[in-house]
């Protein structure tokens, strides 16, 4: 008896070293496992590097359709900054090196925090799928010999509504960000560490909340069945429908 015709989303605790994409193809396989047409379509609702962890949204069927709806839903962020060091990408991924500077103090980094809340003017990373000339921002980062042939990105505005301090021992500051759609948090990383004279570069991320999508609601991959099928899949929050409807 065929399967009916899948539809749905899961929270997903995505690990560490994993692409978003490769989450989707994992619940794509899963999901074929299970009877669901080879053609399937998974996809996600706000891209997370791979080395953060956190909140993923996938969708899966008809889902994908609310992507755009997922995407602008408020985001918040626990991260870790190192304040000694730089990175080319920003983060831990790139080439690192140590940066001398004397130490601040949590006082002086609740002066500069403000200046990032609100609407801002973001720079993008040099390592983005941002496209420079047609062309990724990151794939022109690889291929650059030195500082000088690194593209260069336009601010762009983004929204954060919060930054909170959690725990500072220097040389790691330890944030939750509350943002918007496309805020890039090792931007934010690199912004403070300018703003304070010292080395700036994203250390850890963890996501914890996409729109209404928390955390405590995720499962990791470990918890789901080798063969998926629809009734697997959280239903499409009425939320959702509504506004695609509206539109």
């Amino acid at each position: 008896m065929d399967q009916p015709a899948p539809a749905g989303i899961l929270i997903i605790d995505k690990p560490l070293g994993k692409t978003s994409m490769d989450v989707c193809a994992n619940i794509r396989w899963r999901m074929r496992n299970g009877g669901s047409p080879k053609r399937i379509k998974v996809g996600h609702g706000g891209t997370l590097d791979p080395l953060a962890s956190g909140v993923l949204v996938v969708l899966v069927g008809r889902a994908t359709k609310l992507q755009d709806r997922v995407m602008v839903g408020q985001k918040v962020y626990e991260a870790g900054v190192n304040l000694a060091h730089i990175s080319r990408t920003d983060d831990r991924e790139g080439p690192i090196e140590a940066v001398q500077c004397d130490p601040v103090t949590v006082g002086r980094v609740r002066e500069v925090l403000p200046r990032f809340v609100g609407d801002v003017m973001q720079r993008p990373p040099a390592y983005s799928a941002m496209k420079v000339g047609g062309r990724r921002a990151y794939a022109l980062a690889r291929k650059a010999e030195n500082e000088a042939d690194m593209p260069k990105l336009d601010p762009r505005p983004v929204r954060i509504d919060n930054i909170e301090i959690t725990k500072f021992d220097w040389p790691v500051l330890e944030l939750t960000i509350t943002c918007g759609k496309g805020t890039y948090i090792r931007s934010l990383a690199r912004d403070i560490g300018e703003s304070l004279g010292t080395g700036g570069m994203l250390d850890s991320l963890r996501r914890t909340r996409v729109g209404a999508f928390d955390i405590g609601s995720s499962v990791t991959l470990d918890d789901l069945h080798e063969a998926m099928t629809p009734a697997d899949l959280l239903p499409i929050p009425e939320n959702l429908l509504d506004q695609s409807s509206s539109d």
